[in-house]
């Protein structure tokens, strides 16, 4: 099969597309034929780590895992004898975020992982351009309290973190402001921003209004810059470590100091969880933002182009 692989850490160009092994699944595993998946930024952390401590989990000298990639929407080829949720035909999607892998034509997965069957009303395109995003969101989401909490601004709203961002908390009820370029407003809007700030124009961090939640979906901003747009109480997020990871240590301070705080959950998948999001899809309260789809044969343009830091919502590979 073909896959994209890298064999030491650096640029987009380390990346190749090569012939490599089909996979074959274990018992209680499913062969997954991929469609499209996703390049995003865990992709980019993974290949060329701007944290030296992120090589402790991927290989301190090489990489461990070869294939990247951590999206994908597909069918199922094949199943293990011990298979009772999948059978060979289903459309599926999911997240492969501990052993990567999507970047190639064929991947065997756990039937136990975080993968589900697909929404009727999506194609692979889209259906693999959401899992990371809502992933990654539904982590900071599920530490608010709406019923207190009403008022959020979320930074970088246009990118694959802030459009899930952005749709999670309206789909709670929470009035949503929103960051973005000029470009991205009316999209911003369309997917349920009560309020708009172009950044380009405004620094959101000087704002007369106060949120509740401050929430940095592009790890652009800080604590000390939001602090004043808080309210007592308030809650900052952000998707980043910061400088000299200050957020780390922020979420172990501020609760005990101060009445604001910095709160740094740690994202995981779960088969769960996905099945949430379909259930969310299915229901249109939710769809996917692509902003450009690329080849598998592209991978490096495409890599380069996610890290512009320029890309709306999600970049999605075609295999």
């Amino acid at each position: 099969m073909k896959a994209v692989v890298f064999e030491k850490y650096g640029p987009p160009e380390v990346l190749e597309l090569k012939e490599v092994e089909k996979p074959i699944p274990k018992d209680d595993e499913v062969l997954i034929k991929i469609h499209a998946a996703t390049v995003n930024r865990t992709d980019c952390g993974f290949r060329d780590p701007e944290y030296f401590f992120i090589r402790f989990f991927s290989g301190l000298f090489k990489p461990k895992k070869k294939i990247l990639g951590s999206e994908l929407a597909g069918e199922i080829e094949s199943t293990g004898k011990e298979v009772t949720t999948f059978k060979k035909g289903d459309r599926v999607f999911g997240l492969s975020t501990i052993n990567f892998g999507t970047h190639a034509e064929y991947i065997c997965m756990s039937e136990k992982r975080s993968i589900t069957t697909m929404p009727a009303n999506m194609s692979y395109e889209q259906a693999a351009a959401v899992c990371d995003g809502l992933m990654l969101a539904i982590c900071y989401i599920r530490k608010i309290d709406f019923k207190k909490a009403r008022k959020i601004l979320i930074n970088g709203a246009s990118g694959s973190i802030g459009s899930a961002c952005v749709q999670l908390a309206k789909h709670y009820g929470a009035e949503v402001t929103a960051v973005c370029n000029t470009k991205n407003m009316e999209l911003v809007k369309s997917l349920g921003a009560d309020e708009a700030i172009d950044y380009t124009r405004e620094d959101f961090t000087k704002s007369s209004q106060l949120y509740d939640i401050v929430m940095d979906a592009v790890g652009k901003s800080s604590f000390f810059r939001c602090k004043r747009i808080l309210k007592p109480g308030g809650i900052y997020f952000s998707t980043d470590l910061g400088f000299l990871w200050q957020n780390i240590f922020l979420a172990m301070l501020t609760p005990i100091i101060g009445s604001k705080k910095v709160m740094f959950p740690i994202p995981k998948d779960s088969k769960e969880d996905v099945g949430f999001f379909k259930e969310l899809i299915e229901a249109g309260n939710y769809r996917a933002v692509i902003d450009k789809c690329y080849p598998l044969g592209q991978i490096v343009e495409a890599t380069k182009y996610v890290e512009t830091g320029q890309k709306t919502g999600n970049v999605v590979i075609t295999i």
